[in-house]
Order: C-alpha cells, then structure tokens, then sequence
C-alpha cells in the first residue's frame, strides 16, 4: 500500500473513531441542479497529511453532533480558490472544534466552478449553499438542531461562497425550487474571506475561477459582496491577518465598513501577523479566535 493511500485510510478510520455522531448525506436527493455529464471525477489529494478535494460533482453534507448539543448549528464552508476544498485543515478540524463547544456542524462538499461541469458555473456554488441551508432547515428535527439558531462560515474562497449566503437570500440559485424554507443564514462567520472582485485588492484565482478571465461589470458587482450588504443582512464575525499576502485584509475591512453602514451587527478582529490559511489556530498567537467567536455568539444567541 502507498503512503498517500495509508493516509487516506487513517484519516478515514479516524473519522469512524471519532464516533457514530458523524454521518454524510447527499446534498440533492435527486439530479443535481444545473450539471452536464463530465469525463472529470472527484479526485482527493493528501499533503501533509491533510486532504484536498477536486472535481466534486457529487456534494455533501457530513453531519457531526455534539455529545451535549446546544442551541446552535453552523454549516462550514472550506476554503481552495474555487479550484480544490481544503476539507480537513478548514472543514473537519473546525467541526470537531465546533462540537467541543456544542455546536452542531455540518461540512459542506460544493461544486467547483467547472465550465465542463455545469451550465452555468458561477451559480454553482451559491446553488450548493443554499441547498445546504435549506436541508438542514427541512431535516432539523431529525437532525437534533430544530429551534437551532444556524448560521454560516467559510474560510477564504469558502469566506466568500459563505459571505455570498449571508448577502444573495434573496436571490434563489436554483430556480428549479419551489418550497418556502428561508434560505438566509442567522449569522455569519467569515475567515480571511475573499469578498470584493474588484481587481486591487481581489483573490485573482478565485474570481477567474467563479466569472470567467473577462466577467462583465454586472457579474464583478454582484460577486462584490461589500456592495450587495443591506440592513437585512444577519450579524457577522470576521477574522483576519494584517500580513495576508493571498487574500488582502482590505477585503474583511471593506465588508465590515459596509455592515456598519447599514447597521448589521459585525465584530471584526483583525491580528498582526498569521499570514493566510492558518484555519483552526493562528499559529503567531496564543489567542484563540474561536473563543472570541464563542464569546460573540453568546452574546446575541441564548
């Protein structure tokens, strides 16, 4: 047996060690919206140790509950330009935080925007949220979470997909849907996020890989989520490095600016140093910004 796939199955049985509280559905129960047939398969990759998800056509939830679950739920949104899911480093260890503090967590597998996978790719992701909302909503009860405040969160290009939750409720991806479940997240919680499009301070790869190399200026301002906030928006939790060289802080700065102006409650903590990707811990400092979330959440959800 290779290395990589050695790993692979110790991550996997970790997961089944982890206990019987961590289960994966399908994310559409049928036809997945607005797909094409593809010659690309879901391909994960391993580096150090941690795994990386391609191609997904199939996407997920993975449920992990607490052992004393709480009143919250957060759907988690991992990271990768658009281009790859860093499912553990921003999506596993976050849930097994997550369920240390009682909160429910469920990670979400999105489609990548794919021209060779999709009709439409720029709506792909934004559909997958959205969907991800509205099953948890449809299956609270057996899920455990009914009455649960749920809301949202996202690290980097998956700051942005979850950003994206928080501002475009009102704009229903898959027009196929029919049902009346609210779509718009309680709150949301965003780390070093790619929020604006425009081109001095955007994530290049994640904007090429959602629009397109020439998007129009309607499509640069709609994915602009600094400009799609309004007092309707729920509160938010931002946390970024001053020294982020991938995903400029001036992206948290410009969405926290915009909630202010519209009077949505957002707390923004920004650290001098961690750099981009540091996911669960910032490794520059001994503070904890899961903790600040929890000193946040508590503070507006009983």
């Amino acid at each position: 047996m290779s290395v990589s796939r050695l790993l692979m199955l110790m991550l996997l049985l970790g997961e089944i060690a982890y206990g019987q509280n961590v289960s994966e559905v399908s994310l559409y129960p049928d036809k997945v919206p607005n797909s094409i047939p593809s010659t690309l398969t879901e391909k994960t990759i391993l580096v150090n140790g941690t795994r990386r998800i391609y191609y997904v056509n199939t996407p997920t939830l993975t449920i992990y509950k607490p052992a004393t679950p709480n009143n919250k739920a957060i759907i988690i949104c991992p990271g990768g330009g658009y281009s790859r899911l860093s499912i553990d480093n921003e999506g596993m260890h976050i849930a097994r935080a997550l369920n240390d503090m009682g909160i429910t967590a469920f990670v979400l597998k999105y489609r990548l925007p794919n021209d060779t996978m999709m009709n439409y790719k720029k709506i792909g992701p934004l559909q997958d949220v959205q969907q991800a909302i509205r099953l948890v909503r449809k299956n609270a009860v057996e899920w455990g979470v009914e009455n649960c405040k749920l809301g949202i969160m996202g690290f980097s290009a998956g700051g942005h997909l979850a950003a994206s939750a928080a501002t475009h409720f009102n704009f229903i991806a898959d027009s196929t849907v029919k049902d009346s479940i609210s779509i718009r997240p309680d709150f949301a919680v965003l780390l070093y996020p790619v929020i604006s499009f425009n081109d001095s301070i955007t994530h290049q790869g994640s904007k090429k890989n959602l629009i397109g190399e020439n998007p129009t200026s309607e499509n640069v301002q709609f994915f602009s989520n600094e400009m799609q906030v309004t007092p309707n928006t729920p509160p938010v939790f931002i946390v970024h490095a001053g020294d982020d060289k991938v995903v400029p802080v001036k992206n948290s700065l410009l969405f926290y600016e915009s909630c202010l102006k519209n009077g949505v409650a957002a707390e923004l903590h920004v650290y001098p140093k961690g750099g981009h990707g540091f996911g669960l811990n910032n490794p520059t400092t001994a503070d904890r910004w899961m903790d600040r979330m929890s000193n946040w959440l508590n503070s507006f959800i009983k």
